[in-house]
């Protein structure tokens, strides 16, 4: 099976990040997997979660700060992590020009699935 998608679609999120979902339950009603390019500005941070999914994120440009109960790590432009499910994390930008990104999620993000604090 073959899909060609033409264009993303806009997620709504607070604050000034941009979620441009690929694959995913809304733009392909797809619950297995979903890929999405993120774009959030400096000074962005999102609440901590404890998602029910594993999120392999590629930075394209810019640095994302990734912190866990243990840990802070600094994802810069060309470096990749998985945060694995059940894992508590807290994505933020807290560098100079924001960053932009590539997240997939297996399966699928989903709001149910986040468990935000």
């Amino acid at each position: 099976m073959i899909k060609h998608i033409k264009h993303p679609s806009i997620i709504p999120v607070d604050g000034n990040k941009k979620i441009e979902e690929f694959f995913g339950i809304v733009n392909t009603n797809d619950a297995e997997i979903s890929i999405a390019k993120m774009t959030s500005p400096q000074g962005w941070i999102e609440p901590p979660q404890t998602p029910k999914f594993d999120e392999y994120t590629l930075v394209l440009k810019g640095t994302l700060k990734i912190s866990t109960k243990e840990h802070e790590y600094i994802i810069n432009e060309g470096e990749a992590i998985l945060t694995g499910k059940d894992e508590q994390v807290q994505y933020s930008t807290p560098f100079d020009g924001g960053a932009e990104y590539i997240a997939i999620c297996l399966p699928a993000f989903s709001i149910h699935l986040v468990n935000r604090k």
